[in-house]
């Protein structure tokens, strides 16, 4: 399609996925096309190349990211789909086909069949079967990937951004289906293709919690209700979710133990652990240069990497989430399920599949509970400064109830106790604040207060 990688070159920095926001785009390349659907509406599997400039504030050559499309082509779009539409080559509606069930089906037929069409591989988890007369919705949450739920029955994550190797959350959940772990949605099947010689994930299709409400959401009500009875403490507020949070450190610590029959438990030497500290640093000095903000709080934050690295014992370590916080988590009438072990999206794939000490994930969440506490305070202007000053009050007070609760939870669950490791979970939580700094500053700058005011506050 002559054209169509200029298209691609105006419409994918637009796109939530888009990893490289903030650069410039230089080039998009179609690296392999595979026609799924022949005829119209037709459907193509494509594998793009994103070529841009190096971060602002990061020295080096520009990089070469990957991501697939799902790109659908009809010679006329109906109404539903204008919104997908990407433009128009050859007389032809070029369109993100993520949005039209009438081609994501093939999908589903293609797990269902374990199918092999050009080099794409579509499987079913052995012992499971797929039902392929589902019909597709495309979700509409803002994320770093794109979900379609087929029926009330599956959810399919699409992996925008792709590298090679096998994608953690499809490993770990494989592995935990294979140990037996209740806490986690059934996994049904997944694709993948080769990419520099190595199988990569590109999808995978789990069982859809059609009646559950995401931690985020029943977390963020309880700190509603707060602030709407703001002369009263947390423990006296209905909407209370001391015990929620409680329960999800036991469910926590259950998952991680899982996680360590799966793929076992291995030692980091204290030399790697002074490593783990300076590799802190230097993403607090990379932070600091890419985001300027950050910069008053760097001695202080740079402190608590200095008392890691002086840790003289050996560390367990583990596959661990390695994103884990409230959006992570749904509560269902079997008790809270733990979703996208995909890790922290910023990180490389190396990276995401490091083992690395379980109170990681404890600080994910920690980090969580700071947010859900703080993110309806965001542009009080016109609050009067006493009322303000009270929210402030009252979001500190269940931020700490909250984290004091999971984290009893989790020790009383068979983790290991957070309060018998302060220093290497305070070094967590400023390394995953120091991420979040980054993070917010290159997609939601409006929220880049929540990680800023954490800093801010330990100063205080």
């Amino acid at each position: 399609m002559p054209g169509l990688t200029e298209l691609l070159r105006e419409w994918v920095p637009r796109q939530r996925w888009f990893a490289g926001k903030g650069r410039e785009v230089r080039e998009v390349t179609v690296l392999e096309a595979t026609e799924l659907t022949v005829g119209d509406p037709g459907l193509h599997h494509l594998v793009i190349g994103v070529g841009h400039d190096a971060e602002p504030g990061f020295p080096g050559p520009g990089t070469v990211d990957r991501y697939q499309l799902l790109l659908g082509t009809r010679a006329e779009l109906p109404g539903r789909l204008e919104y997908a539409e990407i433009g128009r080559l050859g007389g032809r509606h070029i369109y993100d086909a993520v949005h039209d069930p009438e081609l994501t089906r093939t999908l589903l037929t293609g797990m269902a069949g374990n199918a092999d069409t050009g080099p794409l591989r579509l499987r079913t988890v052995p012992g499971q079967e797929i039902e392929t007369d589902l019909v597709s919705l495309a979700s509409p949450a803002e994320q770093s990937n794109s979900s379609l739920i087929f029926g009330d029955v599956y959810i399919c994550k699409l992996f925008r951004r792709i590298t090679p190797g096998t994608n953690p959350d499809l490993e770990l959940n494989l592995g935990l289906t294979r140990v037996g772990c209740e806490h986690i949605p059934a996994l049904h099947g997944w694709a993948e293709t080769d990419l520099d010689g190595e199988p990569t994930t590109l999808a995978m299709l789990s069982e859809f919690l059609r009646t559950a409400t995401d931690g985020w959401r029943l977390a963020a009500t309880s700190v509603r209700d707060l602030y709407a009875e703001v002369d009263l403490h947390a423990d006296e507020v209905g909407g209370d979710f001391a015990s929620e949070a409680e329960r999800l450190g036991a469910v926590t610590a259950a998952v991680h133990r899982d996680l360590a029959r799966a793929f076992g438990v291995s030692r980091l030497p204290v030399d790697d652990v002074r490593t783990m500290a300076e590799d802190m640093h230097r993403r607090l000095d990379e932070t600091v240069l890419a985001v300027p903000e950050l910069e008053p709080y760097a001695a202080m934050i740079g402190a608590v990497f200095d008392d890691l690295a002086k840790h003289e014992v050996d560390l367990p370590v583990q596959r661990i989430h390695g994103d884990y916080h409230l959006g992570q988590v749904m509560r269902t009438e079997r008790g809270w399920m733990l979703l996208d072990f995909e890790g922290e999206p910023l990180h490389t794939l190396a990276e995401r599949r490091t083992p690395s000490h379980p109170l990681r994930d404890v600080a994910g969440m920690l980090r969580s509970f700071e947010y859900a506490s703080r993110h309806l305070l965001a542009g009080q202007t016109q609050v009067a400064p006493e009322v303000g000053e009270q929210l402030e009050v009252r979001a500190r007070e269940w931020a700490e109830r909250n984290r004091a609760a999971f984290c009893r939870g989790y020790a009383e669950g068979g983790g290991p106790d957070p309060s018998a490791h302060e220093v290497l979970l305070r070094a967590f939580e400023y390394d995953k604040a120091v991420y979040e700094v980054l993070y917010e500053a290159r997609n939601r700058p409006s929220w880049l207060h929540i990680p800023l005011s954490s800093f801010r506050h330990s100063v205080v």
